[in-house]
């Protein structure tokens, strides 16, 4: 498979400093959040890599621009949960449960689909994924969207911080068993994962260690009638442990910091980003520098971060297309960048989990996979469904004229649109989705029906894949056929 070469790459000049051509601007915003638009792209053509680096990370936001859930702030469900509940009152309670939840996700979903700053939803769902809980166990929709709220506020600033923050988290607590330890009876489940899981990694601890750090939690707890952390005193151990070969009276926050001293913690973190951003295969050289430069800054996650997009491989024609896209990404990254219309966002969350990734539910303790574990032949089928799905609006749309309404009145209630664009007559949407493909290809000076030439077929194919598509394209259809043909190539999964 042909790839992409840059065009800037001159040797003998420090690489920080090459400028950016439009490729390689939408290189860097695909893989540090979603496909741009043009809107978003613009500012970054022709910077520098280290000034668009620290543009990208300099505008990254602490919280969400979507107003969250009316019921955020209403009482916990576990507040009016009682043993002399009646069937239908168990019913109509688990009934709004499933209500919350499903507004929960239709309400990331949202602000995935409308952020200003999405390289701060890309790392909230990577912590996501690192300190993983589950509506399936909390079951808690109000617990569940603090934690996200948590991860958000922290996701680019200091990861020992949120390491701290996440461990007494009520949604961690419940998930990992850490709520109801206490001394004599301390629950090693909680202090595994911590290990395993959120900072050393499986082979640096022993099972010794396990035990002697969940002695040093107990006291941890949460009030059930807020849902909120609770420190109990008479729960904790206040024993010597050693931990690490480190001993003391430790409580739970200084073993934390026992944690975070090893470097083992840091080149955990570093290579999960390297995966998440980079390529499969860490370089372990390059991991352990950055790793280093991570821990010495009292891990800066910034910093790590700068670190990581300046490094060679992160700019290597090898790396384009070498990731793939999550269900999330994949819908989200549609939605930005043909700013498609949409009349509830429980649509998008709907789709991101036909496509294997159910917000708020990763499959187990250690999160989703990701990888070429996203594609199999089921969930292929489903994103080539929803690609068929646009394009379908959009003939039906067009075939119906054009709605003389603005998108948040024209299709009836709820109807959602991406917030970069300015308000301006829309098509209706069709089956709850509106794409419009003829001002989509305004730019390219062609309309659906135009048949376009080998220059606009350039272009057309640098704007939506990574790389050169894996299948033949064919000559002669017009522009909605082949940009159609290009979405189902196999590229289009890729970033």
């Amino acid at each position: 498979m042909r790839t992409r070469t840059s065009k800037s790459a001159t040797p003998g000049v420090d690489a920080s400093r090459r400028e950016l051509t439009a490729d390689e601007a939408r290189y860097l915003l695909t893989r540090t959040g979603y496909a741009p638009d043009a809107r978003e792209l613009a500012p970054f053509v022709g910077l520098t890599r280290a000034q668009a680096v620290d543009r990208l990370l300099e505008q990254t936001r602490r919280t969400a621009v979507t107003p969250p859930p009316a019921w955020v702030s209403e009482p916990p469900l576990a507040s009016v949960q009682d043993k002399g509940m009646t069937d239908a009152q168990r019913r109509e309670l688990n009934e709004r449960r499933n209500r919350m939840s499903a507004s929960l996700k239709a309400w990331w979903a949202q602000e995935m689909a409308t952020t200003p700053s999405p390289l701060t939803e890309r790392m909230t769902m990577f912590w996501h994924n690192h300190f993983v809980s589950s509506d399936d166990k909390v079951r808690e929709p109000a617990v569940l969207y603090r934690q996200n709220v948590l991860l958000r506020a922290n996701a680019l600033g200091n990861f020992g911080v949120m390491l701290h923050e996440v461990s007494k988290d009520p949604a961690m607590l419940i998930y990992l068993d850490g709520a109801n330890s206490r001394k004599g009876r301390p629950n090693e489940n909680f202090a595994r994962e911590v290990m395993e899981l959120f900072t050393l990694g499986e082979g640096h601890y022993t099972e010794q260690d396990v035990r002697e750090a969940a002695r040093a939690y107990t006291g941890w707890s949460i009030d059930r009638s807020t849902m909120t952390y609770v420190w109990r005193a008479n729960f904790h151990d206040t024993g010597v442990k050693t931990v690490l070969n480190r001993t003391g009276d430790f409580d739970g926050d200084q073993v934390l910091d026992v944690l975070l001293a090893r470097p083992e913690t840091a080149m955990l973190i570093t290579g999960k980003l390297w995966r998440e951003f980079v390529s499969p295969t860490p370089d372990p050289v390059q991991v352990e520098r950055i790793a280093a430069t991570f821990r010495e800054s009292g891990y800066d996650i910034r910093v790590a971060l700068r670190a990581l997009l300046l490094t060679s491989a992160f700019w290597d024609a090898r790396a384009r297309g070498a990731l793939v896209k999550s269900p999330s990404e994949f819908v989200t990254d549609a939605v930005r960048q043909f700013d498609i219309g949409y009349d509830d966002p429980q649509m998008l969350a709907q789709q991101m989990r036909v496509l294997g990734q159910d917000l708020f539910r990763p499959p187990n303790v250690k999160g989703w996979p990701g990888g070429d574990a996203w594609i199999d032949s089921t969930t292929l089928l489903a994103r080539k469904q929803f690609v068929e799905r646009m394009f379908r609006a959009t003939e039906n749309a067009n075939a119906g004229g054009p709605s003389m309404t603005v998108p948040s009145q024209s299709a009836g209630p709820g109807v959602q649109r991406a917030a970069l664009r300015p308000a301006q007559p829309m098509p209706r949407t069709v089956a709850g989705v509106r794409f419009d493909l003829s001002r989509w290809l305004q730019p390219y000076s062609l309309g659906p029906v135009d048949v376009p030439d080998v220059d606009a077929r350039e272009s057309l194919q640098r704007a939506v894949l990574p790389l050169s598509p894996a299948a033949p394209q064919t000559q002669g259809v017009n522009s909605a056929a082949f940009l159609q043909a290009l979405l189902m190539d196999p590229a289009y999964q890729l970033k």
